[in-house]
């Protein structure tokens, strides 16, 4: 929770990870690259005070992510984007199975997104409804980058990806995130191209596609999509952490979403633990668009906007009541916590 003009702002971070990139856990050289990419991103747009040591960021503990998030990070919940990499890693970069443990301890605290992947195939429905069956899966996240098999990537709009949606469908999963944009080595860039978003929402109205990392470089395309498809939203994680070392670019970006999406389509995201969400949250409060790009695009980041972009947006997908979600949240052992921090 945070402060924006006088009026407490509830905060649902968009994209968060529990991950193991310790060198144990690398299968190959493509684990290390993938995890010192991750760190050349955090070092060089974390303010210094906010830069981990490499041996903490390969694999920080439950109480780091416990701490970063909600006893210091101003987050009341935070959604799970699963990221698997087994060809990159032994037992997988940052699975479902291991952020459960987390979900397990603090179920009000997390919001939990597994995976399909259509080159399964046919055969990968079984494990598709399994991982719906025996975990509290909320949400999906998808990585069209990802290699398996010889496969470097693949599309929202092939075929089988369609049967998976369906089976989303019926299973009753209606939130669909999806990395598009930034690369991280050695996926391949092109391979999170956002053009397929575009098949996939308009032939799938009933299910949200949550776009992470606003397809960034390709913003333009991501805007002219999402303007069009009703059902297409802005997760913020990546270009958030814009906002200390490139706050004119940072700016540019929300005016084009705010000018395109509007206010209600835009979902906040830290991308924990590339970076932490303390130094970000407390900048986006305080943060106001340049009067030149106001008056340019006709748009401005107003307190209720924040609110909405921080919290309430994710809360209406996910159909939580925050002022209910509130009382529960200052019962768990976070919340006890929290209240005996602001006693001392």
């Amino acid at each position: 929770m945070i402060t924006i003009d006088g009026q407490e702002a509830f905060v649902i971070d968009g994209h968060i990870h529990f991950w193991d990139g310790s060198p144990e856990n690398w299968r190959n050289q493509w684990g290390e690259a993938w995890i010192k990419c991750f760190y050349d991103y955090h070092t060089a747009l974390s303010p210094k005070e906010a830069v981990w040591p490499f041996e903490k960021f390969m694999k920080y503990s439950e109480e780091d992510a416990i701490r970063d998030l909600f006893l210091e990070g101003h987050v009341d919940m935070g959604i799970f984007n699963s990221t698997y990499l087994k060809e990159f890693f032994k037992n997988g970069f940052n699975t479902h199975e291991q952020n459960y443990a987390l979900v397990q301890k603090y179920p009000d605290r997390f919001i939990l997104c597994g995976s399909f992947d259509p080159r399964w195939g046919e055969a990968g429905f079984e494990t598709f409804r399994r991982m719906v069956e025996q975990y509290p899966i909320r949400g999906l996240k998808l990585y069209t980058a990802e290699w398996y098999n010889g496969s470097r990537g693949w599309k929202l709009s092939d075929p089988m990806a369609y049967r998976y949606l369906e089976l989303c469908r019926e299973l009753g999963i209606k939130n669909i995130h999806v990395h598009k944009g930034p690369t991280v080595y050695p996926l391949s860039k092109d391979a999170f191209d956002v053009h397929d978003i575009d098949y996939a929402a308009t032939d799938f109205p009933d299910l949200n596609f949550i776009v992470e990392h606003v397809g960034l470089p390709r913003l333009d395309d991501f805007c002219w999509i999402a303007k069009q498809e009703k059902n297409v939203y802005a997760g913020l994680a990546v270009a958030s952490a814009f906002i200390a070392t490139r706050p004119r670019y940072f700016a540019e970006i929300m005016a084009n979403l705010l000018y395109w999406l509007g206010e209600d389509k835009i979902l906040f995201g830290s991308d924990y633990a590339i970076w932490t969400p303390k130094w970000i949250v407390e900048a986006f409060a305080r943060f106001e668009l340049p009067e030149d790009i106001k008056q340019e695009y006709g748009v401005d980041l107003t307190p209720q906007a924040k609110r909405k972009i921080l919290g309430e947006n994710a809360a209406r997908l996910y159909g939580i009541d925050i002022e209910a979600q509130k009382a529960k949240l200052a019962q768990d052992p976070i919340g006890q916590r929290l209240a005996a921090r602001q006693a001392a």
